[in-house]
């Protein structure tokens, strides 16, 4: 079955192409818009999936504040792309992220709730600046809502997906987090 699951995480990462999320800024504004947004791009489902999956590992209040650091964090990188301000290397620390939540998954790391919800800011900071540097003059507000709205859902289909797993084969959890990982870094040097 490994073997199986190995394969067929190779064969997706030979054949994936960079991730393009990113609706024509002109489309954007609609609150419908940035529901949506988040689900265009295996970078931000992969790495909203992974922050999930890592809450439901480490438990307890993890399992809130995690999210909620990366929804708020994300909001606030979102508001500092719309004032201007400059943040380097966005894309590759996007794609870091993939690679980094991926690897916290696959060994399973257990930190206290407020040095994981940390690490998931770090991320976060650039996931939101990347939104809002994409949408132009459109209607930044229903947008950023939207976005908000679907990463949050994204992240509780981590935990559930997280919880679903640890019932029958916890290790297929970490499984997960490797292949996230992997596709992580086919979408950085593909």
């Amino acid at each position: 079955m490994l073997k199986r699951l190995l394969l067929a995480t190779a064969i997706l990462a030979a054949f994936s192409a960079p991730a393009f999320a990113h609706l024509d800024p002109t489309e954007h504004g609609s609150f419908l818009a940035g529901v949506s947004h988040p689900f265009f791009g295996l970078d931000h489902i992969l790495a909203m999936v992974a922050v999930g999956l890592w809450a439901a590992q480490i438990g307890g209040k993890a399992l809130w504040t995690v999210p909620a650091a990366f929804v708020g964090t994300m909001a606030l990188g979102f508001g500092a792309s719309l004032t201007g301000l400059a943040l380097p290397f966005v894309e590759p620390a996007i794609l870091a992220s993939v690679i980094g939540l991926g690897l916290l998954v696959s060994m399973a790391v257990k930190v206290p709730a407020s040095v994981s919800a940390a690490v998931v800011a770090v991320f976060a900071l650039f996931h939101g600046f990347a939104h809002g540097g994409e949408l132009g003059s459109a209607g930044a507000l229903q947008f950023g809502f939207g976005f908000a709205v679907a990463t949050a859902a994204l992240h509780a289909a981590g935990i559930g997906l997280g919880h679903g797993i640890s019932r029958f084969a916890p290790a297929l959890t970490r499984v997960a987090g490797a292949a996230t990982a992997l596709v992580g870094l086919s979408l950085a040097f593909g």
